[in-house]
C-alpha cells in the first residue's frame, strides 16, 4: 500500500507514520514528489488491525496497490523517474541515443564508433566487454581489456558507457568502469543478480526478457528497486513470436502500456528488435513517435567485419541519417535531442 501525505504535512508527521509503520514489519520506501510525499510501505496489511493511519497527522489517504509490481508502479509514483547518469538525464524532456559495436573488438574499432557516434548527436557509447554467446565457438568478448578501452574512449569524447554485466563475480569489476550496468535479455530474470545489482550505486537499464509480459519484466524491475536502487531504465529490444523475417518482434505498443504502468524511463533497441540494419530506421522513427525516452543503435565502421550483430549494425553514415530523422521526430513530440 501506499500512505499519501498531504501537502502541509512536515518532516515530524512523515516521521511518525514510518515509525509506526516500521514496528509492525512493513518495510519502507520513501518518494519525495514536488508536491506531495508518498510512502511506500510493503508488509501484512493485516498486522495493522484496527490501527487507522488516515487518522495520522498529516496523512490524506492510503490506497492498496493491487499490481504485484509496487515500487515501480505509478501508483507508489506519478511523477517520472529521471535517472541521471552524471549530467545526462534519462527520462526527462530530452531523448538521448545510446550507440556502439555490439562487442568491443579491438582499440582502433572502437574509437572511430566512438568518435562517429558523438559526432552524430550521441550522448552514450554502448559497447560490449563480456560477449558470451549462443554458441561456445563465437567470440566471446575482451573481457577487462575491453572495459579498458571503453574508459578510454569515455576519456577522448566525453561519452558516458553502458555495458553488459553477465556474473555477479565480475559485477564489481564492471562497476569501476560503466556509468550505466546493462542486464540482458537472457538475465532478466537472474534474480540472483538482480539483487547485487541492486545493491550497486549505479544506474541500470534493465532489457525485456525475449519471452517476458509486461507484468514479469516490471516484476525484475522490483527485484531491483526493492534492493534499494530505484535508477532504472527498462528497454525493449523485441519479443519472440512466430515471425522468422525479422530475428523478434518489436513491441511498440510496450511503450504507451509501460508509460501507464510505471513511473521508469523507457528506451528501445531496434537492432536487436528487427536484427536487419535497413529496418532499423524506420522503428527508431517509430519508438520516438510512440512516446520512448531514448535508443540504443549498434553501430560499426565495417559492420561486413563485426565480430557479432554485422548485420544489424549501422554504418556511421547510416547513423548520421538516422539522427537526423529521429531529431525531427522529436521536435514533433515536443522532446529535444543534442545537436550534431
Amino acid at each position: 500500500m501506499i500512505v499519501v501525505m498531504n501537502h502541509c504535512a512536515d518532516k515530524k508527521d512523515i516521521q511518525a507514520v514510518i515509525s509506526k509503520l516500521e514496528k509492525t514489519g512493513f518495510q519502507i520506501h520513501l518518494s519525495e514528489g514536488v508536491e506531495r510525499t508518498i510512502i511506500g510501505a510493503i508488509g501484512d496489511k493485516t498486522r495493522l488491525g484496527s490501527m487507522s493511519l488516515e487518522a495520522m497527522p498529516g496523512v490524506e489517504k492510503v490506497v492498496p496497490i493491487l499490481a504485484p509490481f509496487k515500487l515501480a508502479s505509478r501508483n507508489f509514483r506519478e511523477e517520472n523517474t529521471v535517472v541521471c547518469v552524471g549530467d545526462i538525464e534519462v527520462g526527462g524532456d530530452a531523448i538521448h541515443v545510446m550507440a556502439g559495436p555490439c562487442a568491443v573488438e579491438s582499440r582502433e574499432q572502437l574509437m572511430e564508433s566512438a568518435l562517429r557516434v558523438k559526432e552524430a548527436g550521441a550522448t552514450i557509447l554502448r559497447g560490449g566487454a563480456f560477449k558470451p554467446r549462443t554458441s561456445p565457438y563465437s567470440f566471446q568478448g575482451l573481457e577487462e581489456k575491453g572495459l579498458e578501452m571503453l574508459a578510454e574512449a569515455r576519456e577522448a569524447t566525453g561519452l558516458k558507457i553502458v555495458t553488459e554485466v553477465m556474473d555477479p563475480r565480475t559485477l564489481p569489476l564492471v562497476a569501476q568502469y560503466a556509468d550505466i550496468l546493462q542486464i540482458g535479455t537472457r538475465n532478466m530474470q537472474n534474480f540472483f543478480l538482480l539483487k547485487e545489482v541492486a545493491a550497486m550505486d549505479k544506474p541500470v537499464l534493465l532489457k525485456r526478457g525475449i519471452s517476458a509480459t509486461i507484468e514479469e519484466w516490471l516484476m525484475a524491475a522490483e527485484y531491483i528497486i526493492a534492493g534499494g536502487n530505484s535508477q532504472i531504465i527498462l528497454c525493449e529490444r523485441g519479443i519472440r513470436s512466430f515471425e522468422t523475417y525479422t530475428r523478434n518482434t518489436l513491441d511498440l505498443t510496450a511503450i504507451p502500456v509501460l508509460k501507464h504502468l510505471t513511473h521508469l524511463p523507457v528506451i528501445v533497441d531496434p537492432s536487436h528488435a528487427i536484427g536487419k540494419w535497413r529496418f532499423v530506421l524506420p522503428m527508431a522513427r517509430a519508438a520516438v513517435a510512440a512516446g520512448a525516452d531514448g535508443l540504443i543503435i549498434e553501430v560499426h565502421p565495417n559492420p561486413s567485419e563485426a565480430l557479432c550483430d554485422g548485420p544489424q549494425s549501422l554504418t556511421p553514415e547510416n547513423f548520421r541519417h538516422l539522427m537526423d530523422e529521429v531529431r525531427q521526430v522529436s521536435k514533433i513530440m515536443n522532446r529535444k535531442m543534442p545537436d550534431a
